[in-house]
């Protein structure tokens, strides 16, 4: 599976914006509101040097007050229109670009969640999360400002135009003229634009990448004195993304330029012929100034069209890194029917001859013809050098990844076969490294099974050993952690996971060092819990501290992704073989 990248990959342009229709499409009143509320500030705006030339016609060449009172009695209700319509048309398309903005993060968000363990060990955190927030931001920005501007600029250029040939078909056929030289460079710079501007979305990533990466690392970079130097690294990071947003920038502020002074000079030519057929007293002064009106109306139009035309361009840049992240799939998945799994679920595994290389590693496989079977309600701990393959036998029964050879069952049923949130929802787990959400600790908890009560939240903390330190905290168990557990010790971290698995009450029980940042007398009453807890399920049990593996069922010990070993204690020492290095390792002295 491929990690979003790809500055290098070619744009698709105006293709990319496609996918955001159906974050629209469910909106369509406020696009109908919207759209009559444009054609009514556009036809208000039209009108209005209509009220001019009636003003300087009517006015001041025949100097007649009732008509000039008249004229501007209309232009007022004209501008009055013009008002309402525009606030109108403003509320509705703002209010379209900030709930498609919603629906899309929240699609998004849906998707990426979704994706399976690989997708999230080959990519960034912080990469997404600017996928997340800037790259969709921009779009907002599209759809709630941008669009309203090209349709505005659009619908009033075609007005103007019309008006203009209405009003003097031969000066308007002049203007016709220096159409398409205007036309040129917005296609040219265009979609030069979009391939900066999605240059310019990736660099922000990397700079939101690198700045996740070092601030949830932050003990780690002062513990080594790296605060100067992480510091260069994000100042670089950013200088990298400002050199892309300037030429981003620099060629858009030329896309304007070059495109108002080829329209203006070319109304100022048609203009000046104008002047020289009302001199001639081939045209009259009201239809001059009127045309003169719809001409600047027609170049104002173009600018605008310029400039919202980067706009649509960084936009479909920013699509079509979102469009990536849509495009991802999963390699694991629930299958199209699933298996149903036997009630009660007894906890029965077996192992048949499984081979498994992690996706990012094809040379080297993390098992080779493992073969076990576990009895259920049977504890067994896996032990052996780091490396030896045992989280991986975690990870495959959580189905984070499928193995390449073999199979996995549970009660005799493929784990292939069942729905990935039945197979889960069997599955209890401690991990090694406790993740702490920044909530409350009873919300924690509560992570276990989320319709648990708070009555059932305080008895698993209690059987965790949890409950002690909990309740010494300034709001109990309504107190909040801190983003990552910030306000809790290792061994706290690791006795609130413990508590989760407890709440969660599965059948089937995953301990990966489930006691290594706790104290030896902290660790002495978790393994009482412990005991409490794994009794009537099946158990697997991860340890480098072989003390803590010695009352389980059977030890398995691994070496190289292969079982190279099995028994009790004391067997295995007996026989004086990689377990019994092990232990002598630990225990001597």
């Amino acid at each position: 599976m491929s990690p979003p990248t790809p500055a290098s990959r070619q744009p698709r342009h105006l293709r990319a914006l496609r996918p955001l229709w159906p974050f629209v499409r469910p909106h369509w009143r406020l696009a109908l509101g919207w759209l009559v509320f444009l054609g009514l500030s556009s036809a208000a705006t039209l009108t209005l040097p209509v009220a001019v030339r009636a003003i300087i016609e009517h006015g001041f060449l025949h100097t007649d007050p009732r008509a000039i009172n008249l004229a501007f009695v209309g232009l007022f209700g004209v501008a009055l229109v013009l008002a309402i319509a525009t606030a109108a048309r403003y509320f509705c398309i703002t209010l379209l670009g900030e709930r498609t903005l919603a629906a899309l993060r929240g699609a998004l968000y849906a998707h990426v969640i979704r994706l399976d363990v690989g997708f999230f060990e080959q990519s960034r955190v912080g990469e997404l999360n600017s996928r997340l927030g800037s790259d969709t931001e921009v779009v907002q920005a599209l759809v709630g400002s941008g669009v309203s501007v090209a349709l505005r600029s659009l619908v009033m250029l075609l007005g103007a135009a019309a008006m203009m040939v209405w009003t003097s078909p031969r000066l308007a056929g002049l203007v016709a003229l220096v159409i398409p030289a205007v036309l040129v460079p917005i296609m040219l710079f265009g979609r030069r634009v979009q391939r900066l501007s999605r240059a310019s979305q990736d660099r922000l990533a990397d700079a939101a990448a690198l700045a996740n990466e070092t601030l949830n690392a932050a003990p780690a970079v002062k513990a080594y004195a790296r605060e100067a130097i992480e510091s260069r690294r994000y100042a670089d990071a950013i200088a990298r993304a400002l050199a892309s947003a300037r030429s981003r920038i620099g060629m858009r502020a030329w896309l304007t330029a070059v495109v108002i002074t080829l329209f203006f000079g070319a109304i100022a030519l048609v203009l000046w012929t104008g002047a020289r057929d009302v001199l001639a007293g081939n045209l009259g002064i009201g239809v001059l100034g009127q045309f003169v009106l719809y001409a600047v109306f027609a170049a104002g139009s173009v600018a605008g069209l310029s400039e919202v035309w980067g706009d649509v361009m960084r936009a479909a840049g920013a699509m079509e890194r979102i469009g990536e992240l849509f495009a991802e799939r999963a390699q694991v998945t629930s299958p199209a029917q699933p298996a149903v799994l036997p009630t009660p679920l007894r906890g029965g595994l077996r192992f048949e001859h499984v081979g498994f290389h992690y996706p990012t590693r094809p040379d080297a496989p993390a098992l080779r013809d493992f073969d076990l079977a576990i009895a259920p309600g049977e504890t067994v701990a896996l032990v052996g050098p780091s490396g030896a393959g045992k989280s991986t036998v975690l990870a495959l029964l959580l189905r984070f990844y499928d193995p390449q050879t073999g199979r996995i069952t549970l009660d005799g049923v493929d784990l292939r076969a069942i729905a990935l949130p039945a197979l889960r929802g069997a599955i209890a787990l401690v991990p090694q490294e406790t993740a702490i959400f920044a909530g409350s600790a009873a919300d924690n908890i509560r992570f276990g099974r989320a319709e648990a009560s708070d009555a059932d939240v305080v008895a698993a903390a209690q059987a965790a050993e949890a409950d002690d330190f909990i309740a010494a905290l300034p709001d109990g168990y309504a107190a909040e952690l801190g983003e990552r557990g910030t306000r809790l010790s290792g061994g706290q971290r690791q006795r609130i996971a413990i508590a989760r698995a407890i709440l969660r009450d599965a059948p089937l029980l995953l301990l990966d060092e489930a006691t290594s940042a706790l104290d030896a007398q902290s660790e002495a009453a978790i393994q009482q819990a412990l005991a409490r807890l794994e009794h009537g399920r099946t158990t697997l049990v991860i340890a480098h501290r072989l003390a803590t593996v010695q009352r389980a069922d059977r030890i398995v010990v691994l070496d190289g992704g292969r079982i190279v070993a099995q028994g009790t204690h004391a067997s295995l020492l007996a026989e004086d073989g990689l377990y019994a290095e092990l232990a002598r390792l630990q225990f001597v002295a």
